[in-house]
């Protein structure tokens, strides 16, 4: 039986084979210095060896990525892309990505497939000072932007002792999406205090809340609280990070204040595993 040699056309929606039989970039693409053949081309799995197919495949990529002929930025096909051209079910190719994953070989993007990230890529963030979203993004050289799912003022009973505030106390309520570069980063719920910042009740939901916070209402965060948790994805979550299948995320709760204590955003953000790693500095 042997090998089985799989040929097939683009590496992946970004790429189109050229005459040669090698794969370049289409015209909107990134621009690799190193022209990578077809993923399709270099996969070989065996028929006559005990070793599960998902785990010939994990092998084989995980190679790929070590010797550079896959590089750190490149998507990968969609499960069901590769599945298909593979001749394999989804299931296979699903477990194969998510094993790549946990090695930190992987990162997910969306329904446009994988991101070959080879050595860890996750963004190292550190805990010893207190920014937002939009100012992290653009010190790794990222641009930062965000979808807004939900924008409401209104009264919250469970959230507004969290304040310190009646339960009739008036919140701004901001469910939104957090990208870098395009790529869904965090998924998080904020309540902002609109008691001590009345400016923020016609903020842009889109833009950074800490900015606003300075422009628009003379106050700046100067310190937080915060908890950090693993957790697993829901369905709404992983539909909106663009997960094809859940993937491990950092839960992190945040309470933070202005120099005169006085709370002002309590929010609850969910950030993806891959991408993500804390780094917290200690001394004896």
């Amino acid at each position: 039986m042997g090998t089985r040699a799989v040929d097939a056309g683009a590496l992946s929606d970004g790429w189109i084979m050229n005459g040669t039989g090698t794969a370049r970039p289409a015209p909107d693409a990134a621009d690799y210095s190193v022209e990578p053949p077809s993923l399709y081309r270099m996969i070989r799995l065996r028929e006559d060896t005990a070793l599960p197919i998902y785990q010939q495949l994990e092998r084989q990529i995980a190679s790929l990525i070590a010797d550079g002929s896959l590089a750190p930025g490149l998507t990968l096909p969609a499960e069901r892309q590769l599945a298909q051209h593979l001749g394999l079910s989804r299931a296979t190719v699903q477990r194969c990505y998510q094993s790549l994953r946990r090695r930190n070989l992987l990162g997910a993007n969306g329904r446009h497939g994988s991101t070959v990230q080879g050595p860890d890529q996750r963004l190292q963030s550190g805990m010893d000072r207190l920014k937002s979203f939009t100012e992290e993004m653009r010190e790794i050289g990222r641009e930062p932007s965000a979808r807004v799912i939900r924008c409401e003022i209104g009264c919250n009973e469970a959230i507004a002792p969290l304040f310190g505030l009646r339960s009739t106390a008036p919140l701004l309520h901001l469910v939104r999406v957090r990208y870098g570069d395009g790529i869904p980063m965090s998924f998080e719920n904020a309540w902002y205090n609109l008691t001590v910042a009345p400016g923020l009740r016609g903020a842009d939901p889109s833009g950074s809340m800490y900015a606003q916070l300075r422009e628009r209402c003379g106050i700046a965060l100067t310190w937080a609280e915060q908890t950090v948790e693993a957790t697993m994805p829901d369905a709404e979550a992983s539909a909106m990070l663009e997960f094809e299948a859940p993937v491990p995320c950092l839960l992190l709760k945040r309470r933070s204040y202005s120099a005169d204590d006085q709370m002002l955003e309590y929010a609850v953000g969910l950030f993806r595993g891959d991408l993500y790693s804390y780094r917290v500095r200690m001394r004896t």
